[in-house]
């Protein structure tokens, strides 16, 4: 995994997320599922590309599920950008560079 993405945690979650100064994209993932690893390079890429504009994490279901009821997260991939520590946006399963991109061009 790259490095500039980040793997959150129950108990690094809010710190990371709360204190980051920039949009923090978080991908809601399990290793089992198949969109999600379609959509891991992409961000990575996406971590890499905008670097100082937006921050990217991973938040594994099945390891995190306290996470992921907090947040509602029924489906995955669920990308969830956080904006001063609350959630702003939330985009449902899998889709390419380009359209990730458009959906996510007023934090880039």
């Amino acid at each position: 995994m790259a490095e500039n993405v980040t793997h959150l945690s129950e108990s690094t979650f809010d710190e990371t997320v709360g204190a980051s100064a920039e949009p923090v994209i978080v991908d809601f993932w399990a290793e089992w599922c198949g969109p999600c690893k379609m959509i891991a390079p992409i961000l990575a890429e996406v971590a890499t590309e905008q670097s100082g504009k937006v921050a990217v994490a991973k938040v594994n279901v099945d390891e995190h599920p306290g996470l992921a009821r907090r947040y509602e997260v029924m489906s995955i991939p669920t990308l969830i950008v956080f904006k001063d520590g609350a959630p702003a946006k939330r985009l449902v399963g899998a889709r390419g560079k380009g359209q990730l991109l458009s959906d996510l061009a007023e934090y880039l």
